[in-house]
């Protein structure tokens, strides 16, 4: 099995990991917040994010080959969920857990 690779195993688990959190944070978080944390454009860049990882974590679990592409983009959204996370403020589980994504589906979309 190819997710026996450690790189991708790692991968995967951040992937879930990313996922857990930013639904986590958008439901709770944001939603306790309400005002900013609400606003259209950040909630669904976090929804988009986490179903992103979630997809991700998918493609890799099955062996395609495909999970080059998922993770290429995932790396993409991961990294503006992280900057708007950041630009709110009092996210930062969100943030490092958005930027250790990233940087792991970078690598696995090369």
């Amino acid at each position: 099995m190819r997710h026996a690779d450690p790189a991708m195993r790692e991968c995967i688990e951040n992937c879930l990991r990313c996922y857990s959190v930013c639904l986590s944070t958008a439901m709770n978080h944001c939603l306790e917040m309400g005002g900013k944390h609400t606003a259209r454009a950040h909630f669904r860049l976090l929804m988009a994010c986490a179903e992103m990882c979630r997809t991700s974590a998918h493609f890799m679990l099955i062996g395609t080959e495909h999970h080059k592409h998922t993770c290429r983009e995932c790396a993409e959204i991961c990294a503006q969920c992280a900057d708007d996370c950041e630009r709110l403020g009092d996210m930062q589980e969100c943030v490092e857990a958005c930027l250790v994504c990233a940087k792991s589906c970078t690598e696995m979309a090369a």
